[in-house]
C-alpha cells in the first residue's frame, strides 16, 4: 500500500495515528464524488486503506474554516463542511488552497512506532508547498532528495531496481 508514497500525518496519540498519502490522485473530481457538492475543479486523492468510503481534506484556509485543525504550520484538517462548500461556492477556497482524500492511513498504539524503529518509514519534514504546489507524480522524489545524501541516491533509482 506504501510504496514510494508521502504520507502526512495529521494526528498521533496515545490511540494511534492518522494520516493521508499525498501523492495517489484518484481519477475523480471531487464533485464528481459527493452529491450536492458546489462545481469544483479539485482532484480527489487516495487517502489511505483505512475507512474509503469516507472523505477527508486538507487545506489552508483555516482562518476561514470553523472547526477545522491545524496540524502543521500552513495546513488544517477538516473544519466545518456547509461552511466548506458555501466558501467555495463564493470562491474564496480555490482548487490550490484544498486537497481531498478518500480514506485515510491509520496505525494503533505503538504500530507506526515499531514500523519506524524496523525502518519501514522515512521520516521528513512537511513543507507546505508540497501538499500545495508539488506534482503529486514526483513528491516522493523531490521529499527524498530534499532530504540529501543517501536519500537523494534512492529517489533516482528506478521502481523496479533490477532495471537499475
Amino acid at each position: 500500500n506504501f510504496k514510494r508514497t508521502a504520507l502526512l500525518l495529521v494526528e498521533h496519540n496515545d490511540e494511534g495515528t492518522v494520516g493521508f498519502v499525498l501523492n495517489r490522485p484518484v481519477n475523480m473530481r471531487v464533485d464528481e464524488l459527493i452529491q450536492d457538492f458546489p462545481e469544483f475543479g479539485s482532484s480527489v486523492f487516495y487517502g489511505g486503506p483505512v475507512q474509503t468510503d469516507t472523505v477527508h481534506y486538507l487545506h489552508r484556509a483555516g482562518d476561514l474554516l470553523e472547526e477545522s485543525f491545524e496540524v502543521v504550520p500552513g495546513i488544517y484538517w477538516g473544519g466545518n463542511f456547509d461552511k466548506l462548500k458555501f466558501l467555495i461556492e463564493r470562491e474564496l477556497i480555490t482548487a490550490m488552497d484544498i486537497r481531498f482524500f478518500v480514506g485515510y492511513s491509520g496505525w494503533s498504539a505503538g504500530q507506526l512506532k515499531t514500523e519506524l524503529g524496523h525502518g519501514s518509514w522515512v521520516p521528513a519534514s512537511m513543507d507546505v508547498n508540497y501538499l500545495f504546489k508539488s506534482d503529486p507524480k514526483s513528491l516522493w522524489s523531490q521529499v527524498m532528495n530534499n532530504k540529501g545524501n543517501l536519500y537523494s541516491v534512492i529517489s533516482d533509482m528506478p521502481d523496479d531496481a533490477s532495471y537499475n
